[in-house]
């Protein structure tokens, strides 16, 4: 018996996967070296790297503080430039209730109108309502949107 240890063999399925590691670290670069980064952020840059490649889980950053992204020209920054299905039923359920317990309509109640779901529908239309949507992005970041600026 000799006291000699072999090298561990590696798998074809860790070579593979420290391939795609390769991969990753290296589409990570690409992403974030820019021409004009400071040493700290590339010092940044580096110790994120060296965390992938130790195979550490990075999972929030802890430095970001969520900010408002402000369009000057008016314009929707955060997921499509119209209102969304969701949106739209979440606006015209809460005017609905607003107006059947009795806030004031905003628009010219049209003849044989039963409910206030229709009443809020002819709102969201003319874009008179008074809401505004925030829409936010996983690192926190959000934008809020009045109803106008929607297409």
């Amino acid at each position: 018996m000799s006291n000699i240890q072999e090298p561990p063999i590696s798998s074809a399925e860790d070579i593979e996967r420290d391939q795609a590691l390769g991969k990753a670290v290296e589409m990570f670069r690409k992403a974030m070296e820019k021409d004009d980064l400071t040493d700290e952020q590339r010092e940044n840059i580096e110790e994120r790297v060296r965390a992938m490649e130790a195979r550490d889980v990075v999972e929030r950053s802890e430095k970001h503080d969520p900010a408002e992204m402000i369009s000057e020209d008016s314009k929707v920054l955060i997921g499509p430039p119209t209102l969304t299905r969701f949106e739209k039923a979440r606006i015209m359920g809460a005017r609905a209730l607003q107006l059947s317990m009795g806030a004031p309509p905003f628009v010219e109640i049209p003849e044989g109108t039963k409910t206030s779901l229709v009443i809020a529908m002819e709102e969201l239309e003319k874009r008179v309502i008074p809401i505004v949507i925030r829409r936010a992005l996983p690192n926190g970041d959000f934008q809020n949107i009045p109803i106008s600026h929607f297409a």
